[in-house]
């Protein structure tokens, strides 16, 4: 059951259609406030009187317990505020969130997606918030690591990513791409939890051989963790980095793309994919996957919703570079926080941003199955799922490996990565042509920026 104050996106829907009218002409939402700071900022909470804050976002499942505990938490810290939270689909908000923040009576705060497909086309809209003056207000530029703030970062010209003025802010969690894997199922066939690429692979083989599905996966809605999971695992930190920030000349197969895309091709050839994975949906799939349907399993940290005795039954992977020892891997806050600038109260809001980067935030992260970032003082409980998440998250850290979600690196990204996925699972375009098609969409989109 939801909270009192959580409602479900129906609700929001009369309001967007409004605006969708007024601005079907418009698709950039007309035009662009200024894309400075505000020149006076406040952290007095509790001295802004009565307030009232529209929060929207897309989380379930134990996400959505973690920030409901903070709404509570925040509102019995500050009794003046009450915090309206809506819950909506992931690519509902995404898609109409522009249009929702353009509405009087949109959101105060939103959960936004990094990159220029989201983030990028809002800023560049006039339609949050330049928050520098409240990273200065807070400290944010020493608590963030610079991996985790540029993920946030536009130059006020908006012609770069990845560097200048924050407009949004990270979250007290991460969420990475890795290998889940059935721990049980492993312990049934005798197999050993792989530590590389290569040990995977012949995992994946003596499982097939078992009668064992060994990688769970879905292709109708063009699930890309996969390929960027293994992308991970061919190009390096310093290449892909430099691809979605559209710095130097850096081909996507210079990124592990092609590699990535031969690797996956390799493994549907060989059957280890879920047996018509053409007509399974994401969450299909995952709820198939948790059903006992599968070995292995690509995903993002936190999308399993593990609680109970799951915690203990799956395990989680981040795989050293198959050539080497260092480790890379996709890791960004599961969502951009961003304030409207439409928003009477930004004070507040900015302030119950900067509390969801607290050591409170972490915290409940790790209480509630979910990998904490930003404190390191927390305490992980002693279950399989969370062990693997956090040690893989230290890994990052220590070998410096994070890398952006690969789609960020232009407003049509994702819908190339997802099309040519599904082709190439298909058959009808061939790894090289991934990659051709990756660089196609990004120099088009830099040429014209």
């Amino acid at each position: 059951m939801l909270a009192r104050r959580t409602r479900t996106a129906l609700a929001v829907a009369t309001s967007v259609t409004a605006v969708l009218a007024m601005t079907a002409c418009a698709p950039g939402g007309g035009t662009a406030a200024p894309s400075a700071a505000p020149s006076a900022v406040s952290d007095d909470v509790a001295g802004a009187g009565d307030v009232t804050l529209k929060l929207s976002d897309f989380w379930g499942s134990a996400e959505e317990q973690w920030i409901e505990k903070l709404v509570d938490e925040f509102e019995k810290k500050y009794p003046n505020v009450t915090i309206e939270r809506t819950r909506e689909d992931w690519g509902q908000l995404t898609s109409t969130l522009n249009l929702q923040l353009q509405d009087a009576s949109g959101p105060d705060i939103a959960s936004a997606n990094n990159g220029w497909s989201s983030l990028g086309t809002l800023a560049k809209g006039g339609l949050v918030l330049n928050l520098d003056s409240y990273a200065d207000l807070y400290g944010w530029k020493d608590r963030v690591p610079s991996t985790i703030a540029r993920q946030n970062e536009f130059t006020t010209d908006f012609a770069t990513i990845g560097e200048g003025s924050w407009f949004a802010t990270p979250l007290a969690r991460t969420s990475l791409i890795g290998v889940y894997y059935n721990a049980d199922k492993l312990k049934e066939l005798g197999i050993e939890v792989p530590t590389t690429l290569d040990e995977l692979e012949s995992a994946a083989a003596k499982a097939k051989e078992a009668g064992e599905i060994p990688v769970n996966y879905s292709g109708l809605d063009g699930n890309t963790a996969v390929l960027l999971g293994l992308q991970a695992l061919y190009g390096s930190e310093t290449n892909i980095n430099d691809f979605v920030y559209g710095k130097g000349e850096v081909t996507a197969e210079q990124t592990g793309m092609t590699d990535a895309a031969t690797t996956l091709q390799r493994w549907n050839a060989s059957g280890w994919l879920t047996p018509n994975f053409e007509g399974i949906d994401y969450q299909t799939s995952l709820a198939d996957f948790l059903d006992g349907t599968g070995v292995f399993r690509f995903d993002y940290t936190g999308a399993l919703g593990l609680s109970g005795d799951q915690l203990n039954q799956f395990g989680y992977i981040q795989l050293p570079q198959a050539s080497g020892s260092d480790t890379v891997g996709v890791g960004a806050a599961p969502g951009a926080m961003v304030i409207s600038a439409k928003t009477k109260y930004p004070d507040v809001a900015a302030a119950f941003l900067d509390f969801l980067m607290s050591d409170e935030a972490s915290q409940a992260a790790a209480d509630l199955g979910l990998v904490p970032m930003l404190n390191p003082d927390v305490k992980i409980p002693d279950v399989l799922s969370q062990k693997d998440e956090a040690a893989a998250a230290k890994t990052l850290d220590a070998d410096n490996g994070y890398v952006p979600y690969f789609d960020w690196s232009s407003p049509t990204m994702l819908d190339t990565l997802t099309q040519n996925t599904q082709l190439l699972l298909a058959g009808k375009v061939k790894p090289e042509e991934v990659s051709a098609a990756v660089d196609a969409d990004r120099d088009a989109f830099l040429a014209g920026s």
